[in-house]
């Protein structure tokens, strides 16, 4: 690891719990990124773009401090697929991992975007519920008050008067029409590998790497089993990001 990890670490970070994949690349105290939409291509999306970001900054995977990823909640599939990929860098290169919540991620990208303090992140979990937590912040950290949730829109129970963001309010409008804190609430945030970066960033330095094998996805909502296409599409990233990492 560099010598100035507390201060500057180099972090590539992987997010696609939504129909948004992201990737982004901090180093040197800049974090630059890249997205593509469609969630049947993150599998194939995500490589490209970590070696695009890798290639712009003329460094390889090996000068990396850490692989961060948005470890959920959010779509099965992408979060595992995000995991995935993660751990396959993370072996290859043998570098340290760092889960980041995407909650607190887009709770991040609210209080940037408005300065709020305390901020209430949703984000749509189909079958008409929506995981969801609160957050306050610590100057650009955020401490978590209501642990990440999975619950009808209707039972959404914040504390306080938060600012509101996420999707979550945009899918299920009947839902939150009678919750005050959806009046304002910007539906537009999701889950950005920019923020995932930056929160990693401090979680490295606070010493919360895990090795590759610890690395999990957060689940909140248990599903029987994968299908045998989303299987093999897990199973082939995870491939590709060892053959990846091992080059690098």
């Amino acid at each position: 690891m560099s010598a100035d990890l507390h201060t500057h670490p180099t972090i590539i970070a992987i997010e696609t719990s939504s129909e948004l994949a992201s990737c982004a690349l901090l180093r040197q105290g800049r974090v630059t990124s890249r997205v593509s939409s469609g969630v049947r291509t993150h599998s194939q999306a995500v490589l490209p773009m970590i070696q695009e970001l890798l290639a712009e900054a003329g460094i390889a995977l090996a000068d990396c401090d850490a692989v961060a990823y948005g470890a959920g909640p959010g779509s099965f599939t992408g979060v595992r697929t995000a995991c995935g990929i993660a751990q396959g860098l993370g072996f290859g290169a043998s570098k340290p991992l760092v889960p980041v919540v995407t909650l607190a991620a887009m709770a991040l990208a609210a209080h940037e975007a408005s300065g709020a303090d305390d901020v209430l992140a949703v984000l749509d979990a189909r079958m008409n519920e929506v995981y969801w937590a609160q957050y306050r912040f610590d100057g650009d950290q955020p401490v978590e008050t209501l642990a990440p949730a999975l619950s009808a829109p209707q039972d959404v129970q914040p504390q306080g008067a938060p600012a509101a963001c996420g999707n979550g309010f945009a899918a299920y409008l009947d839902g939150f029409a009678a919750a005050p804190f959806a009046a304002n609430a910007d539906a537009a945030v999701m889950p950005h590998a920019a923020q995932i970066v930056r929160l990693a960033a401090a979680a490295l330095a606070a010493g919360q790497g895990v090795p590759a094998a610890q690395a999990q996805p957060l689940y909140l909502r248990n599903k029987v089993a994968y299908t045998k296409a989303e299987r093999a599409e897990i199973r082939q990233a995870e491939i590709d990001a060892a053959q990846t990492g091992t080059a690098a």
